[in-house]
């Protein structure tokens, strides 16, 4: 159902948004932004992580993308199919998705199809993945000018979607595990730090050219499958406590996006919540066609970072991936992240029909 109502929403969009000169006379339909462009962790990364040899969290093994596209095998992505970029891509008319930055296909006409910069276990907190991120964006600046010419570069890169997506790894990999930080900050004053460090990211984006900026809210961190295996203390609910660190940060989150677009009259900016579909997917899953939301499909491992993602070792892995909203401990399913593509869709249309002055 939700793969149906993003394909109307799509040919909606098509109807709806400007075609472009053709350079005859007539027109082409192309895609409704020229580029799509993401920052941030594992919720978006498609592969950066398998080029970096010191990383930590790759899915670069089965039972990751045993559901994605033909290929059926690991791409990178933390899913058993495709994430909420690929589908959002999708619906905004595009036939193939952008490489990962540091693979060696990022290169000639797929430079034109946007870049993907996101890194797993990337947090707002660690400034370092931040500023690499940056770095190679200004590189793809550079590259994408010398493809097109800098004033056909410029128009690409002011009219592109850009998505930064991260936050979960600040909670669930620092703030409940580094006591240091804990003692340090309570949660609304972390909160604020996280913040502070989106507006500054998201400020410099707009300085490097970027005027379309839909940013994820956090999902409910209370009811992901590690997190209640963690702190839930036995039970099969989510944890409330967590998820109120994550409507914390996410109220904080609103009032910053307000007073980015005020202060950037020509900056078109959205925040793409993730945190009501997922909760409603997490709390009543048979409502979106689901039947599983506690468990999860592969079966995670039980010591440091395999609570969260799938067990290398073992070959656990349900019937079918569709029936459950998490594949791993933390990441949705394809079909879970249909869901939230929808939502964030719709959240966003501003972003893609608002064509800045």
């Amino acid at each position: 159902m939700a793969q149906l109502r993003l394909t109307l929403l799509a040919m909606s969009l098509m109807i709806l948004s400007p075609a472009m000169d053709g350079g005859g006379g007539g027109t082409v339909q192309a895609q409704i932004v020229p580029a799509v462009i993401s920052f941030g962790d594992s919720t978006v990364d498609v592969g950066n992580n398998n080029y970096l040899p010191g990383a930590v969290f790759k899915a670069n093994y089965v039972p990751y993308g045993v559901n994605f596209g033909s290929r059926r095998k690991p791409t990178g992505r933390f899913s058993d199919g495709k994430i909420v970029t690929d589908i959002t891509a999708e619906t905004l008319g595009f036939e193939s998705y952008a490489p990962p930055y540091l693979s060696p296909q990022t290169k000639g006409d797929n430079l034109l199809l946007g870049a993907n910069f996101a890194s797993a276990a990337s947090s707002y907190h660690d400034d370092t993945a931040a500023l690499y991120q940056l770095k190679y964006y200004k590189e793809y600046q550079s590259k994408l000018a010398a493809l097109v010419g800098q004033k056909n570069a410029t128009a690409i890169l002011s009219d592109a979607l850009y998505i930064v997506s991260t936050g979960t790894g600040d909670f669930i990999q620092n703030y409940y595990h580094n006591a240091s930080l804990s003692s340090r900050y309570d949660v609304n004053s972390y909160c604020d730090l996280l913040i502070s460090i989106f507006s500054g990211f998201a400020n410099e984006l707009y300085r490097l050219g970027a005027r379309r900026i839909g940013v994820t809210s956090l999902p409910p961190l209370g009811c992901l499958p590690a997190t209640i295996r963690l702190y839930g203390k036995g039970s099969s609910g989510c944890v409330e406590r967590l998820n109120g660190d994550a409507e914390t940060f996410n109220n904080k989150l609103n009032i910053t996006v307000e007073a980015l677009a005020k202060k950037h009259s020509d900056l078109k900016i959205a925040i793409f919540d993730i945190y009501t579909p997922l909760r409603d997917m997490s709390e009543s899953p048979a409502s979106q066609g689901f039947s599983e939301a506690r468990k999860t499909c592969c079966q995670t491992g039980t010591r440091k970072t395999r609570v969260y993602l799938c067990n290398p070792a073992t070959a656990g892995l349900c019937r079918n991936a569709s029936d459950f909203v998490y594949f791993d401990g933390v990441h949705p399913s394809e079909a879970a992240n249909l869901v939230i593509a929808e939502s964030t869709m719709s959240a966003g249309i501003s972003l893609i029909l608002s064509y800045p002055g």
